[in-house]
C-alpha cells in the first residue's frame, strides 16, 4: 500500500477522521479491511451540540465535490483541483474540505488558504470562523500578520511570499493547502509558495494541495499541469441553471463591428487595455451601447457593465446620464469608502446601473444583478466566463440574468457569449435562452454536412430566431482546397496558419514536422489532443523518416487547445515558415509547388501560377498531406449512393399512396 494512502486509512480506522457536517452521499472507498469502519466525528473537533456552517445543508455536487477530493487522496494523488462555476458556494466547499482531511504524520492538522484578493481572504476567514469555531484562525496579509501556528490561516499571495514571512509556517505541521481561484496557481509567487510547501511535484511528504476555480484554463493551455495533477470534478455553468442551482441567463449579441485587428496583445494573450480602450470608447459604439441597454433590459433593475479601463468608464456613465439614466461607476482608484457605499447602495436597489472596470470579475458577491453588458471585448474565455458568473447567483425574485454581448469583429480571436455554447462565434442571439441555444446547436448539428469534407458551408444567420442552413457543392477538389473559410475560426484564435482537415481536425505543417489538434470521444480525458510528429532524416529512397505522433497535452476546449498548440509550436517550429502574416505567403507559389498540386490532377487543367498565393498553395499541400482529396471523392461517392437509395425510397413510398379521386390504371 502506497504511504499517503496507509496513512488515510490509519487515521480512519483510528477514528480521528473528522465529519464536521454529515454528508449522505460520501462514503471513502477504504481496503475491505477497513470497510467495516464508520466515519465518525472527533469529540475534540466536533462537540456534542455543536454545528458547524450554522447547520448547512450541502447541496449534491457539493458532497459529490468533496467526495472526489477524498477518493483521489485515498488513491495516493495529493495535487488536486475542483472546478465549480461561480455562484456554486466554493468557499463553503473548501472550508468544508479542511475538516475531512484527517492529520499528516499523526500531528500536522493545519491549513492554509492562499487567495490572491482582499475580498477573498476576507471571505474565506469569515467562513472559518462561522465552521470552527473552536480552531483558531489568522490572517496574513498587509499590516496583519498570523503567528504561524493556528489551525487555519487565510493568507494573500502577495504578502505570504514577501519579506520572508512565509518562514514562520512549519511545513510538516500542515496537511492541506487550499488555493481560491486557482486558475492564478502558476503565477510565480504562487509557485513559490507551492515550492515551500514541497507541492513542486507529487509527493508523499507534502499537505494535500486543492484548487478551486471557475475558469480552470489559461490563455497559454499548458502550464496548469505543473501545479495540479488531477481535475477531480466540474460542476459548469449550463449544468447549474439546467439544476437550478443558478439562476437562469438570457443572451443577446450586438454586433459593434469594431475593427480590433491592429489592436495588440499583452502577455496573457488578451487585448492590451490602453489600446482597446481607444478601439471601443468612441461615441458611436458608447451610443448604441446604452441604446441595445435601453432596447433590452430597460426594464431590469440592477445592471452592472464591464468596461475597458478608467476612461471607458467614466465616458459610457456619461452616456446612461444623457439618457436620464442613475448610473453611477467604480474603479480602482475610487477612494474605498466611496466604493463600499457605491456597492451597498447598488445592492440595495438604489441606482440601477453601475459599471466597472476590472473590480468584480473575482470574488464579489452581487446577487441581486440581473443584467450583465459586456462593454468590453476579450480574447480570453476564463474573463468572459467570470463577468456573466456575476449575474447567475440566485436571489429572491430574480428570474434571470440578461446578458448583452457588445460583440466586435470576429476575425481577431474574440471570445464571445456564442463560442460558451459551442456554436460559430459569428452566430447572433437575440434574448434567447441557455435551452434555446442548446437547443439550435442541436438542430445546427443535424441539419449540417461535414464543412471540413467540401459538402457544406453555413451561411450567415437571418434574423430573428431562426437560423437558415445553407449547403455548398464544390465542383472540383481545388475549389475545396481554396477555399479558406473552414480555417478562418482557427486562424482568428491563432496567428499560425493552421488548416482544417476535417470536421474536428486541424494541422500546422512545415518542413521539421507538423502539430495536429483533434477532437476524441474520450469519456475519460479532457476530448482535444494536441500531438506533434517531427522528421529526423531522410531514407535511401528520399522519404522522410518521422518519429512517430507524441501527445503534447490534452485540454478541455478548442480555444485552449488552440493555445496550448500555439505554445509547442513557437518552441519547436521556425515561425517564419508557419506565420500567417509572413510576407512569402502572398507572392506566387514556386514551381515545384505548383508541379506537386499539378500532378494530383486535383482539377481539369493544370493550376498557373496567378491562380492562387504561395500560402494557399501551402495550405493545400498540408490538406492533401492529410488526406482531404480522398475524403472529398469518398463522400461524393457516398452521396451518389444516397441520393440513389432515397429515389428508390421515395418510388416504392409514393406507390402505397392513397389519393382522393379516380385511380389511374397502370400503363
Amino acid at each position: 500500500m502506497e504511504p499517503l494512502l496507509r496513512q488515510w486509512t490509519a487515521h480512519i480506522a483510528s477514528g480521528l477522521y473528522v465529519r464536521p457536517v454529515r454528508l449522505n452521499s460520501i462514503r471513502t472507498r477504504l481496503p475491505p479491511c477497513l470497510a467495516s469502519k464508520r466515519l465518525v466525528s472527533t469529540p475534540a473537533t466536533n462537540p456534542p451540540g455543536a454545528n458547524p456552517l450554522g447547520g448547512i445543508q450541502l447541496r449534491d455536487y457539493q458532497e459529490e465535490s468533496i467526495q472526489s477530493v477524498l477518493d483521489h487522496l485515498g488513491q495516493g494523488h495529493n495535487r488536486l483541483g475542483l472546478s465549480l462555476a461561480t455562484g456554486s458556494g466554493k468557499t463553503i466547499i473548501f472550508t468544508q474540505l479542511i475538516g475531512h482531511i484527517p492529520p499528516r504524520n499523526g500531528t500536522g492538522d493545519q491549513t492554509i488558504i492562499i487567495a490572491h484578493r482582499k475580498e477573498l481572504v476576507e471571505q474565506a476567514a469569515h467562513h472559518c470562523r462561522l465552521a470552527y469555531p473552536d480552531k483558531t484562525v489568522e490572517i496574513e496579509m498587509g499590516a496583519t500578520k498570523a503567528s504561524g501556528a493556528a489551525d487555519i490561516t487565510v493568507a494573500s499571495i502577495k504578502s505570504l511570499v514577501s519579506k520572508e514571512r512565509i518562514e514562520k509556517f512549519d511545513p510538516s505541521r500542515f496537511k492541506l493547502v487550499l488555493v481560491d481561484e486557482a486558475h492564478h496557481i502558476v503565477a510565480p509567487q504562487y509557485r513559490e509558495a507551492l515550492a515551500y510547501f514541497n507541492l513542486q511535484e507529487a509527493s508523499d511528504n507534502a499537505p494535500a494541495l486543492v484548487g478551486v476555480s471557475a475558469t480552470f484554463f489559461r490563455y497559454d493551455g499548458l502550464k496548469l499541469g505543473s501545479a495540479i495533477d488531477h481535475i477531480v470534478y466540474h460542476k459548469g455553468y449550463i449544468e447549474m441553471i439546467g439544476d437550478k442551482w443558478l439562476a437562469d441567463a438570457v443572451f443577446t449579441t450586438v454586433k459593434t463591428n469594431v475593427d480590433l485587428s491592429r489592436v495588440s496583445q499583452d502577455s496573457s494573450g488578451d487585448f492590451m487595455t490602453r489600446a482597446l480602450s481607444q478601439a471601443v470608447n468612441v461615441a458611436t459604439v458608447n451610443d448604441l451601447t446604452v441604446r441595445s441597454w435601453l432596447t433590452n433590459a430597460g426594464d431590469r433593475k440592477s445592471t452592472l457593465v464591464f468596461c475597458v479601463d478608467t476612461e471607458h468608464v467614466r465616458s459610457l456613465t456619461n452616456n446612461f446620464r444623457k439618457h436620464g439614466i442613475d448610473a453611477r461607476y467604480i474603479t480602482a482608484t475610487t477612494a474605498r469608502q466611496v466604493r463600499n457605499q457605491e456597492l451597498e447602495d447598488f445592492k440595495e436597489g438604489k441606482f440601477p446601473v453601475l459599471l466597472n472596470c476590472g473590480l468584480f470579475t473575482e470574488g464579489t458577491d452581487i446577487p441581486n444583478v440581473d443584467c450583465i453588458v459586456l462593454a468590453r471585448p476579450t480574447r480570453s474565455k476564463s474573463l468572459l466566463v467570470q463577468m456573466i458568473g456575476r449575474g447567475l447567483r440566485l436571489y429572491p425574485g430574480k428570474e434571470n440574468c440578461h446578458i448583452i454581448d457588445m460583440v466586435s469583429t470576429l476575425n481577431t480571436g474574440i471570445i464571445s457569449t456564442p463560442t460558451l455554447f459551442g456554436l460559430d462565434p459569428s452566430e447572433v442571439l437575440a434574448t434567447e435562452s441557455a435551452e434555446d441555444i442548446k437547443e439550435r446547436k442541436e438542430s445546427q448539428g443535424q441539419g449540417q454536412l461535414h464543412l471540413a469534407n467540401g459538402l457544406a458551408d453555413r451561411a450567415q444567420p437571418l434574423p430573428g430566431d431562426k437560423v437558415d442552413v445553407t449547403f455548398t457543392t464544390y465542383d472540383s477538389i481545388f475549389d475545396l482546397l481554396r477555399d479558406e473559410k473552414s480555417d478562418r475560426h482557427i486562424r482568428s484564435l491563432s496567428q499560425f496558419a493552421w488548416v482544417r482537415i476535417d470536421t474536428d481536425l486541424y494541422a500546422l505543417a512545415e518542413k521539421s514536422g507538423w502539430i495536429t489538434i483533434e477532437k476524441t470521444n474520450d469519456q475519460f480525458g479532457p476530448p482535444f489532443v494536441i500531438k506533434s510528429v517531427h522528421r529526423y532524416g531522410m531514407n535511401s529512397t528520399d522519404r522522410m523518416l518521422l518519429t512517430k505522433p507524441r501527445v503534447v497535452s490534452r485540454v478541455a476546449d478548442f480555444e485552449q487547445a488552440v493555445r496550448a498548440a500555439d505554445t509547442f509550436a513557437v518552441q519547436h517550429m521556425s515561425l517564419i515558415a508557419i506565420r500567417t502574416a509572413e510576407r512569402w505567403r502572398q507572392a506566387p507559389p514556386s514551381p515545384s509547388q505548383l508541379k506537386i498540386l499539378n500532378k494530383r490532377k486535383i482539377r481539369d487543367g493544370d493550376i498557373e501560377a496567378g491562380d492562387l498565393t504561395r500560402g494557399q498553395a501551402a495550405d493545400m499541400l498540408t490538406k492533401l498531406h492529410f488526406g482531404t482529396k480522398g475524403r472529398f471523392q469518398s463522400e461524393q461517392k457516398k452521396k451518389k449512393k444516397e441520393e440513389k437509395i432515397r429515389k428508390e425510397f421515395e418510388k416504392q413510398m409514393s406507390q402505397g399512396d392513397v389519393r382522393v379521386g379516380p385511380v389511374i390504371a397502370p400503363e
